[in-house]
């Protein structure tokens, strides 16, 4: 599981070094050169680095507890392998066809919301998640999701609004280097947070 975490905190620093590139241009320019885009772009990608770790450590889980590692959980036994999977499981040896069918059936979810990332947890963790990362975080379970929620929601709109106020047509939604670093200090203690449970 320890290289789902490094790909994480090497995600997550390409991510704060690429408001380094924000604060360059800002510093190096007029204010006819807009740079906020790079900050939206920090949203993204940080959203993304969280979705991603959450994609490796659930694949890596899952084989553990397909390996005997783990116990298996509810949501593992429920868990339903093609038939292509069934098939390849018969002439390999190991377990990657297993792996491999998790990562596809998978390739088409994404792990950015609390109730999907816990869903996600639970194929190979019995853990309650939430409440557990809001003890280490000593921030109340609420508080993690709504927080997470709300960047989530912003990432939304970036990615597919084009970050657009529709009350203001041609206006984009305000966003500052303070609101984009303090996210992206959530993502990343979020991330150690919920590595630290479940591993």
């Amino acid at each position: 599981m320890l290289t789902a975490i490094e790909a994480f905190r090497t995600s997550i620093l390409r991510v704060v070094q690429l408001g380094g590139l924000h604060d360059a241009i800002l510093s190096l320019t007029t204010k006819a050169l807009d740079p906020s885009d790079i900050l939206r772009a920090q949203i993204v990608l940080g959203v993304s680095a969280l979705d991603y770790y959450i994609h490796e450590i659930t694949v890596l889980g899952m084989v553990e507890v397909f390996n005997g590692r783990r116990p298996a959980t509810a949501a593992f036994r429920k868990y339903r392998i093609s038939m292509d999977s069934v098939i390849a499981s018969t002439t390999n040896t190991g377990n990657g066809w297993f792996e491999s069918d998790v990562r596809e059936r998978h390739s088409f979810s994404t792990f950015q919301q609390p109730d999907k990332i816990a869903d996600a947890i639970r194929h190979f963790s019995e853990v309650k998640l939430w409440m557990e990362v809001g003890k280490i975080m000593v921030i109340p379970e609420i508080d993690i999701k709504t927080r997470l929620k709300l960047i989530v929601d912003r990432r939304n709109k970036i990615a597919h609004e084009a970050d657009l106020d529709p009350s203001y047509p041609g206006v984009y939604w305000p966003i500052t280097k303070h609101d984009v670093d303090g996210s992206l200090q959530f993502i990343s203690l979020l991330g150690e947070t919920i590595h630290a449970v479940v591993t």
